[in-house]
């Protein structure tokens, strides 16, 4: 008979279990800290006091800060997948995709009950350095594969490409949900969840709506010199987060010297929030000019977003990705992300005027108006895919995820 703590003795299972207990703890304080600051501002003090630790107990269990966030990666990469699966069990492509998203919705309402920890959020992913992010990239395709999978086999490149979008539209907002659902009450996520799936089955144009926009010519910045340089540092932000994108990474990108940057701006924060600045204004702007071009109000949401997905697409773009927002002073973030309200709402005014108007089907606005934030703030992922074809083309396909729903064709079929 083994005594208690011989090894294959109950003692060494109870250690077992109590080391999987600890380390299951400190991986959900980091997914904790890493959507809260990113992954490069999460730190062995921070998550050691999120579980009533001290640092060195910490790095029993993980040896280096990065050790720690890749394995925050990888236990969301690997829920996604256990997700994902369980939806494909589903016998069809409507059936499945909506079996994801209430897994999904019901996560998150355990996460409210405090019943289960937030996961990491993967905006951050790009910024690990070698062999680290070679591993969770792959992982992250991994994902993206099977949730094209939803979809089913497909037959040909243009409905391979339509699938690539939805899934990844279907990704997104998922991700996003973490960031609007807290606005509703608990026993309100039933509903949400239905009205964001009623957008995913049957899109927000009437049946016999066409995709026919006329995209709206957005203004240049007069100061050219400060444009092209929020520009390049709004797409190294969005490659590699707000803490991988370094002052002397984006000086080198613009082959500009460390205080050439302080000429332009004061501090890092200064340069985030231009960024942001200078996207919203982009944003309100074609919402401003679609409006006043007219049309119907499914005329003047298909031309918002033929332009912005065109900004997106372009190598003039992109639009600056709401996951820097974790970087800023809390103050800041919280200027940003009013700003970001005031542009949804207006979303959400077309999208109501028009069901009012009988252009636009008859959804919640305000579950709208944040599907549409999300669907434009990660097109700017997309931008290789959007480069294999006309770009008018992978405007049209990724618009159509929205505009006519997860499982309509007609923007293939003709």
């Amino acid at each position: 008979m083994q005594a208690q703590g011989e090894p294959g003795g109950d003692g060494e299972e109870i250690g077992t279990r109590r080391f999987r207990a600890k380390r299951e703890a400190i991986l959900a304080a980091a997914a904790d800290a890493i959507n809260e600051q990113s992954a490069k501002g999460m730190t062995f003090a921070d998550v050691a006091r999120r579980v009533g630790l001290n640092t060195t107990s910490v790095t029993y269990y993980f040896k280096r800060k990065e050790d720690l966030a890749a394995a925050a990666f990888e236990h969301t990469l690997d829920y996604l997948l256990v997700m994902l699966d369980t939806a494909m069990e589903a016998p069809t492509p409507e059936a499945r995709v909506e079996r994801y998203l209430a897994l999904n919705m019901a996560r998150l309402a355990r996460v409210r009950r405090g019943e289960e920890r937030q996961i990491a959020g993967l905006s951050d992913l790009r910024a690990m350095d070698e062999p680290v992010r070679g591993r969770l990239m792959a992982g992250w395709r991994e994902v993206f594969r099977r949730a094209r999978g939803l979809w089913g086999p497909v037959h040909g490149r243009a409905q391979t490409d339509l699938n690539g979008a939805r899934a990844h539209v279907l990704m997104e907002n998922t991700f996003w949900l973490p960031v609007w659902l807290p606005r509703y009450e608990p026993d309100q996520l039933g509903r949400v969840e239905a009205r964001v799936m009623e957008v995913f089955r049957h899109g927000l144009a009437t049946p016999n709506a066409r995709w026919a926009p006329r995209p709206v010519e957005l203004p240049r910045d007069p100061a050219e010199g400060r444009d092209a340089f929020l520009l390049a540092a709004t797409r190294l932000i969005n490659e590699l987060g707000y803490r991988g994108a370094s002052v002397q990474r984006i000086a080198s990108a613009l082959n500009v010297t460390k205080g050439s940057f302080y000429h332009h701006l004061d501090a890092k924060d200064d340069l985030v929030i231009a960024c942001y600045r200078r996207s919203f204004d982009t944003i309100s702007a074609a919402q401003r000019l679609a409006d006043e071009q007219g049309g119907t109000q499914w005329e003047r949401l298909s031309a918002m977003f033929a332009t912005l997905l065109g900004v997106q697409f372009s190598e003039l773009g992109p639009l600056l990705r709401t996951t820097a927002l974790s970087g800023l002073p809390t103050a800041e973030r919280a200027t940003m992300v009013d700003r970001s309200n005031r542009i949804a709402r207006r979303f959400a005014g077309t999208i109501s005027d028009g069901v009012a108007e009988g252009t636009v089907r008859a959804v919640d606005p305000l579950v709208a108006s944040q599907l549409v934030m999300a669907f434009l703030n990660a097109a700017f992922d997309m931008r290789k895919w959007a480069w294999s074809m006309p770009t008018d083309r992978a405007i049209a396909l990724y618009a159509s995820t929205l505009a006519f729903g997860m499982f309509d064709d007609r923007v293939i079929d003709g």
